[in-house]
């Protein structure tokens, strides 16, 4: 089976449509899926709930699919940064389901492994538990949280082979591992591709298995978040 597409257009081709779920790895502008959330955007899809650690920053990364009203949605931790973001939000244009990080994390790995739901004791007492099952464990309460299994995960990695085994650089492994295990078709772009058998079978973070779509950008913008402070 040919995993390896030549371009991310293609590789969403025939994958994409309106009303999907989709989850995006990524912390910040670390790890993210520059040239499939480009593809993406110019797919012209609307109406999705996008799952991620937050939605980049104003024109870059998911900031650009707010921009032009793509996303119904978002399953998020973090929503700093982002202008049109915060806009959208408190005009009541987008929809936010508000999850604490670990749970969003867990959330995605339960979704990977074939657990449905699990409880946790983060969010009882808050609107996070707001609607949900609490349930009391040795004299505690927990509130039970449903796991996530996306229609179409996007993924960075630095390095695959031809079969889908993964390689992540660093920080920027973060969401990407369990974002590609929960996603029900999972893309990859990648900076490196090699020969399968090239990589050592104790460096691979993800096992192939996971992977169904693999295209290489090999010259990512790789933004940095800066901190702005005032002169001394």
């Amino acid at each position: 089976m040919n995993k390896v597409y030549p371009s991310a257009a293609a590789a969403l081709e025939g994958v994409i449509r309106d009303g999907q779920m989709l989850a995006v790895g990524g912390f910040g502008l670390c790890g993210i899926p520059e040239a499939l959330i480009d593809a993406l955007q110019a797919t012209g899809a609307r109406n999705l709930t996008v799952i991620s650690n937050n939605a980049g920053v104003d024109g870059f990364g998911l900031g650009k699919l707010l921009a032009t009203r793509q996303i119904k949605k978002m399953i998020s931790s973090y929503v700093g940064e982002n202008k049109e973001f915060e806009r959208q939000y408190l005009s009541g244009e987008l929809e936010l389901e508000f999850t604490p990080q670990g749970t969003l994390a867990e959330k995605l790995r339960a979704g990977g492994a074939g657990i449905p739901a699990f409880f946790t004791r983060t969010g009882v007492g808050t609107i996070v538990a707001e609607g949900k099952e609490i349930r009391e464990f040795d004299g505690h309460p927990y509130v039970m949280e449903r796991a996530l299994t996306p229609d179409v995960s996007l993924v960075k990695a630095h390095t695959a082979d031809k079969a889908g085994n993964l390689v992540f650089r660093r920080t920027a492994r973060n969401f990407n591992p369990n974002v590609a295990q929960a996603g029900k078709l999972t893309i990859v772009e990648v900076e490196h591709l090699v020969e399968t058998g090239t990589l050592d079978p104790d460096a691979i973070h993800l096992p192939g298995i996971f992977v169904h779509r693999i295209v290489v950008n090999a010259t990512p913008e790789k933004r940095i978040e800066q901190r702005t402070t005032r002169a001394s």
